[in-house]
């Protein structure tokens, strides 16, 4: 009996984030002719140059807090707020969307983001969400301050296209899913956050598929890079089902998650080196981007990577299944993970395409990042 409650609970849980979602984005959307309105100028060059409303963070951030209220009422012996590391989630989550909503507002100095990053990332190792692989700490500290900081770079980079960042983010919450439902962690607030979070995308996807309604602007991105950050320390880098696991794994399972967002980053910063450019200027150079210019629609580059998205977690599944890990496990999980970031960075030479231009606005770049 007490697990059909459970069940319920959960499912409540579920269904009133995800409707809640679609709830308050549209309502977002009913009044948005005034506010949060992106691209009224031209200083900030877009893929889609059409004017839309950037309210899906905020329906983010709403959909978060709300998750948190509901568990303390459905599980009210689990005291989260006496949590440390819940604390320091809900403190640089805050951080994050406070900064990219200024962003939003006001096209903030690139600097005030960079040090808005630093402190979620302070504030994360500080409460004790922080890497676990070195023996010696302070390298796991410095450690976790490249992948927290990296990340949410990484996320708000890859929200350049309708749809893209909502589908990566929701397969990499799915892959902790995976870890959750492996390691049994049913009863704790992060698998609560996790699923709330899910259903949050999902209610936004469905104003973000291409063409979309609204953006999730660097309110969402940054939002969801802190979260997504945090939540992948437990239940990926720190993810050891027994004494006997090979430190390899803890890097497999991050990056078959975050495959996607990482292999779109590290093309766009290797590409921008080698033509002389800032790696932090952005442009349309990205793995997106350069499918388009190969002549596919919005939406057949969103199926493409929602189609990595799947295989990914479906091998990350069989990653965690694996109950006596060896170096030729990493062998292979690296060489999948290399596979894809070796296909998408082709996509950007339209040399092998038999196209010497694939598109001007490639060369366009602009003061913020895409």
């Amino acid at each position: 009996m007490g697990g059909e409650y459970f069940i319920l609970k959960i499912s409540f849980l579920f269904l009133g984030s995800l409707l809640f979602s679609i709830l308050i984005n549209r309502i977002f959307l009913k009044f948005s002719k005034n506010l949060g309105i992106r691209n009224i100028d031209d200083k900030v060059i877009r893929w889609n140059t059409t004017s839309k409303p950037a309210f899906g963070g905020i329906s983010f951030f709403i959909v978060f807090l709300l998750v948190l209220t509901q568990y303390q009422i459905f599980f009210p012996n689990q005291y989260i707020l006496f949590d440390l590391k819940i604390i320091g989630i809900v403190v640089a989550s805050s951080l994050g969307f406070l900064v990219g909503l200024a962003d939003d507002a006001f096209n903030t100095n690139p600097m005030l983001k960079s040090i808005a990053q630093a402190l979620c990332a302070i504030v994360l190792i500080a409460t004790g969400n922080h890497i676990e692989i070195f023996e010696t700490a302070w390298l796991n500290y410095v450690f976790t301050f490249i992948w927290v900081v990296g990340l949410m770079n990484s996320i708000n980079m890859l929200d350049n296209m309708d749809g893209i960042t909502t589908i990566a983010s929701i397969f990499a919450l799915l892959a902790m899913l995976v870890v959750i439902v492996f390691s049994n962690s049913f009863d704790t607030s992060y698998f609560i956050i996790v699923l709330g979070l899910i259903g949050a995308l999902l209610g936004f996807l469905f104003f973000n598929w291409n063409p979309s309604k609204m953006y999730m602007g660097d309110t969402g991105s940054q939002f969801l890079g802190v979260v997504l950050a945090a939540l992948s320390i437990k239940f990926l880098w720190n993810h050891i089902p027994n004494e006997h696991e090979i430190v390899s794994r803890q890097f497999i399972l991050p990056i078959l998650a975050f495959i996607v967002p990482l292999s779109d980053t590290a093309t766009v910063v290797i590409n921008r080196i080698l033509k002389g450019k800032s790696p932090f200027v952005g442009g349309k150079d990205h793995t997106t981007h350069h499918l388009s210019y190969l002549g596919l629609s919005d939406q057949s580059v969103a199926l493409i990577m929602s189609g990595i998205g799947i295989f990914s977690t479906v091998t990350l599944l069989i990653a965690v299944s694996i109950k006596n890990w060896t170096h030729l496990f990493t062998i292979l999980f690296a060489l999948y993970a290399l596979v894809v970031f070796v296909s998408l960075f082709l996509t950007t030479k339209p040399k092998l395409w038999g196209k010497e231009k694939l598109d001007n606005n490639e060369e366009q770049t602009f003061s913020k990042s895409a």
